[in-house]
């Protein structure tokens, strides 16, 4: 069948849209660019005098040597309302929250960008941005910038990193700088260097929420990169998740450094690595999708389509990373679900009972931070709405379709949970005995599957409390 998605490699990918043309912007002063969000062309790709988005690196020396760092982390793009391009950059050491976020200004989208200098620093032995001594585990690691106009038309810097968390401050859209007397702006989340960072919010017109996006976890292929989102109805917080937690304070324990298990309850997540199986009689092949994260997002005011826009490695070659962009749906309580494969433009139709009962793989993204990926389990969805479970490790369940796709999910038990932490080990099925119903809640969708090379019956779902469930019919030849 043959669609053919032409890859870019853009780490952190910031997405904006400047007529039909999308861009999408990120580490390393990476930017590709597309009309579909399909077929993307890379237009730069690492920091060297060659690179069309700078004149030439020396002119952002002050950040280099404030970071102690030769290139860029993740980075914004944000079109002005008077034809400028304002650049947030970033840099950072690495090793410490030695870090800096500057703005470099342009009248071309695609360059060269003028530096205009730093304007906020981290890491640093003394006194800080808000004037006291700086301490990283209440003070923001001044990287991963996202700015936006809110729905009031308010220019704010959403930025931040580990160490003490997120933080948000207001811009004057003439200068793009903060407005004076803000220190570190206000923290969201964060602190005592829990791994969470690549903050993006979306505002939704049809909520009226702004939903806050962010990544806990390590970026590497082991370290459970995983994305997050929490609401509220200010720019400003408090921001809660779908089981109502207030996630204000959310941080690691006191004393500890990149305590993933004392965030991993907090926060809706949306999706970490995952593993669709290759049933028997399926062709192609199947990829372990792993370490999905540092997300921007887009709403579509034409179509009313909502995109999620992150980097993805792969468990065949992990050190390769693409961007990626699935298509994001609205439950009836209003939180995103994602849909589990990429988008495709895929024609969307009515659906049957018919359509459903079958063979079908699903995947429980649960709320821990996963460092190897959820594999799929396989289950009968049956004709007379029940569901049952097999050798999954679920003990049955049902399902009900609605109206324009809907669907709710029940099942008792979960089924093929990894064990231990080891990065190593992929397929490592654990069956437990949990009893515990859980009704799901999302759409019905079609969606081109790249392993399959055909398009294939999917849905996204999504339980009250906020755990993501996927699934994909298994392919009947």
């Amino acid at each position: 069948m043959g669609l053919t998605h032409i890859e870019a490699r853009v780490h952190d990918p910031s997405i904006f849209r400047v007529g039909d043309m999308f861009y999408v912007f990120g580490s390393h002063m990476a930017m590709a660019k597309s009309r579909d969000l399909i077929a993307w062309e890379q237009i730069a790709t690492h920091v060297h005098e060659g690179n069309p988005l700078m004149r030439h690196p020396d002119d952002f020396r002050e950040a280099f040597e404030w970071s102690e760092s030769r290139t860029f982390w993740a980075g914004d793009i944000e079109p002005m309302p008077d034809g400028r391009y304002f650049m947030y950059y970033c840099n950072c050491q690495g090793g410490k929250p030695l870090g800096d976020i500057g703005l470099a200004i342009s009248e071309s989208l695609e360059g060269p960008y003028t530096n205009q200098g730093i304007f906020l620093k981290s890491g640093m032995e003394g006194v800080s941005e808000d004037g006291t001594i700086y301490d990283a585990t209440i003070h923001p690691n001044c990287v991963d910038p996202h700015a936006f106009f809110d729905h009031d038309g308010v220019f704010w810097l959403l930025y931040g990193s580990f160490s003490g968390g997120i933080f948000i401050m207001r811009l004057d859209p003439e200068t793009g700088l903060p407005f004076p007397g803000q220190g570190y702006g206000k923290k969201l989340m964060g602190g005592n260097h829990a791994r969470i960072e690549g903050p993006y919010m979306l505002y939704s017109p049809e909520t009226k929420y702004y939903y806050l996006f962010v990544t806990y976890g390590g970026l590497m292929h082991h370290e459970g990169y995983n994305m997050r989102i929490a609401r509220s109805r200010c720019v400003t917080g408090p921001f809660v998740d779908a089981a109502g937690q207030d996630i204000t304070d959310v941080k690691g324990e006191d004393g500890t450094y990149f305590d993933d298990r004392s965030i991993e309850g907090y926060g809706t997540k949306l999706m970490g690595s995952y593993w669709f199986m290759q049933e028997l009689g399926e062709s192609g092949g199947t990829t372990g999708h792993i370490s999905p994260g540092h997300n921007s997002a887009y709403f579509d005011r034409e179509t009313g389509r909502y995109f999620l826009i992150f980097h993805q490695r792969f468990a065949h070659s992990r050190s390769i990373h693409q961007v990626r962009v699935h298509e994001m749906f609205l439950t009836d309580d209003g939180w995103f679900v994602v849909s589990p494969f990429r988008y495709s433009n895929t024609a969307q139709r009515s659906f049957v009972p018919d359509d459903i009962h079958g063979q079908w793989k699903i995947i429980c993204h649960g709320q821990d931070i996963n460092y190897i990926p959820n594999i799929s389990a396989t289950v009968q969805f049956n004709a007379d709405g029940t569901i049952d479970g097999q050798r999954s490790g679920y003990k049955g369940g049902t399902w009900r379709l609605g109206d324009d796709g809907c669907i709710v999910v029940s099942l008792t038990g979960r089924a093929f949970v990894p064990k231990g932490n080891n990065p190593n080990t992929f397929i490592d099925p654990a069956i437990h005995a949990d009893t515990t119903e859980n009704a799901y809640a999302g759409r019905v969708l079609l969606n081109f599957a790249q392993d399959h090379d055909r398009v294939v019956t999917s849905f996204a779902a999504m339980s009250a409390d906020g755990v993501a469930l996927w699934g994909q019919k298994v392919i009947c030849e």
